[in-house]
């Protein structure tokens, strides 16, 4: 509608630019044509103002001020066309009314209901409309901005009407004199009956009474005679009833006199309403400020104080409701009036936030799975669901806010159970392509990782078991299997789940929980009994795919498809998608066209285990798989215990027993075949250093015990998975591992010993390359440690591992500490750890071990032995060997005694405990041949058997420390066939000769004292010096 539209219909006073009828108020205007009886009539209704001559003047000025309006009874009122807000919030009324959706520019008389200079102003509608959002502040300060306004106009016109006192008093008698020439025609009244006293207050009253008089005309004026002298200022029609010439200053007077009085007027009416609003605020402004405060509460989390202003505004909502009930058809008083006004305006604000609050609670309340368990031990309630079920429950809700919680964890963990297991089943996948399609790492890597398996960093944890990609792996897997079936991953989430399921069906739960407004949520206390099933059947559910997920893991072949790698995680239930998308490891970012291939197929063991990195050892195996089966056994024995599994579902009970079985066979596969490929390289492991705890053996003796005894002990929690049967009812998930298990490791434990010793063997006769061979290649060097590097230094210049005789002596020691200490620890810890006895593969070890030993070690005597048995038959075939009479042993005897002390130096020096060993068998070896060679002779006369004696003697006496009773024996033989072989005269000079001859070995042993000292015994504290050893062997000898 145009500003002209609006003019004209302000002008005419009309409600709609096109009217239909005639105004029925257009009627109700007296004009000249009027009957006397409608003059009468208007007359006497317009008695009913007090303030007729005003209401005469705004009459009056209606067609001059535009927005006037007409009363009931026909009397205009001066209306502005806008005007600011009474309460101070606005500039406009019109304006902001236009703006909320008002028509008030199409319709004047709704407009003037708004406007505060109408009669017909409706403070309640202008409340709720105007002031329809407001809250209880905002209401408070138009309050005082009224309240403020009103005194304020109150203040300027008491001001006004004792400044202007004299003007009000001289207009008064203006009035009168007016109100004289209109009664009495200019004559003089008559005299009154009594005098009244003048006043103040008789001013006004007579100010009204003239008006009031005037207006009503009650005795028409006659005409005055056409030639009166007073024509000028009688009241006639021609004359414009005596006010043709002060016209204009009466409209100006009538002007001042509504700016005046006009506000002064109406505000009483405007301060009736407003002490009525006003009395209607301080009544209810508990319920009032109920938004605010609710609003307030829940920007503080004040949930108590929320709770307890949402119950006090239901119940005065419900009161309203009860008393509109009441009324019926019955109008409302206005104290009524303003109750239901305020209630139902109080009600659907406080509605409307309850409503959005309450969506937020639900928002959290399906999304407070995603807290971590670091989130809650910060600070987070671990009960944080119940306080809010029990809000939802005190503030009432339609749905179960107990069974939406279940239903949405129940979603949320069977979400996190497929992408956790998915997702982290291709990662290891890609994980072990990438190690798969590396260089294979030499064995003498693997040597490295064996030497370092009995060092412990301080943390107890095992360093250098493997490569750091395999460990990693390795890592990868654990953590996987950790997340799933630990108390603190998603198992120990789905045990959590069931118990607080079960607290909720047996009742337990929601005793502490409200029963809300006038008992409303009491049924949302329990769970249907449908509803009791489908969670049962649910937790079921969780733990089988828990089950799938790991018997896949073990028992599966590895995946062909890693496309899910390019794939975003799915979103849990509740959750937002900036919560679930992780930082993506680099390594398995992939060009969708280029993934990396599969494994490549060579025929390794490893191919068909998707739980076993490529090139793993056995040593990183058993220590990762042994936990890895702890935490599948403690997983399944925690999944067995869960109450639906236990008591109903057989069928799931048998399917977690074949869980742990299927992977501890798997795992014991996978594991042998690691174990025998490890003991055929175990041989190098040897670097020909002395070990500090067994002497005078190398290494390789307390590194193969190390490495057996590692896969024992691992073995044995592989097989019987110990703490996880600490747990109750663990029985019955994991059973005793079969029989034919348990010969698989005991074949493979014999296999791994007779493979380590071959290998052995092969070290000890294998020739070695001088540099870059396979022992000591640039690679090893830089695994070692500083120790080993120092000892290899400080070593080189006593021990040459280049040398085979070293070798042999250094693999004969370690195999007698195999033999003594090693196999025998070995064996005891093999019947401890599985409760069987090894009797016959003890008995056969120990006769592979005896056999290789004899091997060796005639294998290492052999080359001195026959270069003593070349040098005796020599030294006794020499025609010049028996003297007439011999003053010294020959030089055989000296010749064959250094290839003695050579063979004492590099077994002393080498291994120490081989040295009385080796020399005894080499003595009785010597004294084999002498014998041999002096069979061969068919006489001895006096002088050979003088040089045999002295020979014999000298060998004798020279090795008396590496005597053993079977060399005595050979030497008694000697000395019996060399008796036997002898004449009767030649003994008998024997004996004459013996005194020399025990001269010449004395001085015989002076003189090679320091050659042979070697051989001598080491004295020891407290021993007597040897005495006569030498005489009594020589009696022995001369008596046959």
């Amino acid at each position: 509608m145009t500003d002209f539209d609006r003019n004209v219909l302000d002008f005419y006073q009309l409600s709609t630019p096109y009217p239909s009828e005639w105004p029925a108020e257009k009627n109700e205007k007296s004009d000249d044509s009027d009957s006397e009886q409608e003059q009468k009539k208007q007359k006497i209704n317009r008695r009913k103002s007090r303030y007729q001559a005003l209401e005469r003047a705004v009459s009056n000025r209606a067609s001059i001020v535009q927005g006037s309006e007409t009363s009931a009874n026909g009397v205009s009122n001066l209306v502005q066309k806008d005007e600011p807000d009474p309460l101070g919030t606005s500039d406009s009324v019109v304006r902001t009314l236009r703006q909320l959706g008002v028509p008030v520019q199409d319709d004047i008389r709704l407009r003037n209901r708004f406007l505060l200079s109408s009669t017909s102003f409706s403070p309640a509608l202008f409340l709720s409309q105007m002031h329809a959002t407001a809250d209880t502040q905002s209401l408070l300060s138009g309050l005082d901005v009224l309240s403020k306004s009103i005194d304020q106009k109150s203040e300027s016109l008491k001001v006004l009407v004792e400044s202007h006192f004299e003007r009000f008093v001289r207009a008064k008698a203006t009035i009168d004199n007016v109100y004289k020439e209109m009664k009495y025609r200019g004559a003089e009244p008559p005299s009154p009956s009594r005098a009244r006293a003048h006043s103040r207050h008789a001013s006004k009253s007579s100010f009204r009474n003239s008006s009031a008089g005037a207006a009503l005309g009650t005795n028409p004026l006659v005409s005055p005679l056409a030639h009166d002298s007073r024509k000028k200022n009688a009241l006639i029609k021609e004359s414009d009833y005596g006010v043709m010439g002060i016209k204009t200053p009466l409209l100006d007077v009538a002007a001042k006199a509504e700016d005046v009085w006009g506000p002064a007027l109406g505000g009483r009416d405007k301060e009736e309403n407003l002490k009525t609003v006003s009395a209607s605020l301080d009544r209810y402004k508990e319920y009032i400020e109920a938004s605010s405060n609710i609003a307030d509460s829940i920007k503080r989390k004040d949930y108590e104080a929320l709770v307890d202003e949402y119950v006090r505004a239901r119940r005065f909502a419900d009161d309203t409701r009860r008393l509109v009930e009441e009324l019926g058809s019955t109008p409302p008083s206005e104290t009524q009036t303003y109750q239901i006004l305020l209630a139902a305006r109080m009600w659907y604000d406080v509605d409307e936030q309850i409503q959005l609050f309450k969506r937020d609670v639900w928002r959290k309340l399906t999304s407070l799975h995603n807290v971590s368990k670091a989130e809650i031990m910060a600070g987070q309630p671990q009960d944080q669901h119940m306080e809010l079920i029990g809000l939802l429950l005190e503030l009432g809700v339609d749905d179960n806010p107990i069974w939406v919680w279940l239903l949405s964890r129940y979603d949320y963990l069977k979400g996190k159970i497929s992408s956790t297991g998915e997702r982290a089943k291709v990662e290891i996948e890609v994980l072990r392509r990438r190690l798969a399609s590396g260089e294979k790492p030499a064995p003498q890597m693997m040597a490295t990782h064996l030497r370092n398996l009995g060092r412990q960093s301080v943390d107890n944890k095992v360093n250098g078991l493997d490569s750091p990609d395999v460990i990693e792996l390795w890592e990868k897997m654990l953590s996987f299997l950790s997340s799933l079936l630990s108390a603190q991953g998603i198992l120990g989430e789905v045990v959590e789940f069931w118990q607080t399921v079960e607290g909720f069906i047996d009742g337990k739960a929601q005793k502490s929980l409200p029963t809300g407004y006038n008992g409303e949520s009491r049924d949302h206390h329990r769970l249907s009994q449908q509803g009791t099933v489908d969670l049962q059947k649910g937790t079921i559910e969780l733990v089988d795919m828990l089950r799938a997920h790991v018997f896949e893991f073990f028992a599966g072949a590895p995946p062909e498809d890693i496309s899910l790698l390019f794939s975003p995680l799915p979103p849990s239930p509740g959750t937002p998608m900036s919560g679930l998308t992780p930082t993506r490891d680099p390594r398995f970012n992939f060009d969708a066209k280029n993934l990396p291939p599969p494994s490549p197929r060579k025929g390794e063991t490893w191919e068909k285990f998707a739980f076993w990195p490529p090139t793993s050892n056995s040593i990183s195996g058993v220590h990762y798989l042994s936990k890895m089966l702890m935490l599948v056994g403690s997983g399944a024995s925690e999944m067995a215990s869960v109450a639906p599994v236990r008591e109903g579902d057989v069928k799931q009970v048998e399917l977690l027993r074949n869980l742990v079985g299927a992977a501890r066979e798997r795992c014991v596969n996978a594991l042998c075949a690691a174990w025998n490929k490890d003991a055929e390289n175990i041989k190098y492991v040897e670097d020909w250093k002395s070990s500090k705890e067994m002497g005078d053996v190398t290494r390789m003796p307390t590194s193969f015990a190390s490495f057996e005894g590692a896969l024992l002990s691992g073995m044995q929690k592989i097989l019987y998975i110990p703490e996880a049967m600490a747990k109750s009812g663990a029985g019955d998930i994991i059973p005793a591992p079969p029989t034919k298990l348990l010969q698989t490791v005991r074949s493979q434990y014999v296999t791994t010993l007779y493979k380590a010793l071959s290998g052995m063997v092969e070290n000890a006769e294998r020739a070695i390359k001088k540099a870059d061979d396979e022992w000591t290649t640039d690679v090893d060097m830089s695994m070692r440690s500083g120790e080993d590097r120092a000892s290899l230094n400080v070593g080189s210049g006593t021990v040459d591992p280049g040398d085979r005789n070293v070798r042999m002596l250094l693999t004969l020691g370690n195999l007698h500490a195999l033999r003594t200490k090693v196999v025998p620890n070995l064996n005891g810890q093999f019947e401890n750890a599985f409760s069987v006895k090894l009797t016959d593969e003890s008995k056969t070890i120990k006769d592979v071990l005896g056999q290789i030993d004899a091997r060796l070690f005639q294998t290492y005597t052999r080359p001195s032995l026959d270069s003593l048995r070349k040098i005796i038959r020599a030294g006794l075939a020499d025609p010049k060997w028996a003297p007439p009479k011999p003053t010294e042993v020959k030089s055989y005897v000296y010749e064959a005694l250094l290839t003695l002390v050579l063979v004492h130096t590099q077994v002393s020096t080498t291994a120490p405990s081989m040295t009385h060993q080796v020399l005894s068998y080499l003595l009785e070896q010597i004294s084999r041949e002498l014998l041999d060679c002096l069979k061969s002779r068919a006489k001895f006369d006096l002088g050979a058997l003088m040089q045999a004696t002295l020979d014999v003697e000298f060998f004798a006496q020279t090795l008396s420390q590496y005597t053993t009773e079977r060399a005595s024996g050979i030497q008694g033989e000697i000395y019996s066939m060399l008796d036997s072989k002898t004449d009767n005269q030649a003994r008998a000079r024997l004996q004459d000769e013996l005194p020399g001859m025990r001269e010449v070995l004395k001085k015989l042993r002076e003189q090679s004292r320091s050659e042979f000292a070697c051989f001598k015994r080491p004295r020891r504290a407290g021993s007597a010096a040897p005495s006569s050893s030498q005489p009594q062997t020589l009696e022995r000898t001369a008596t046959g």
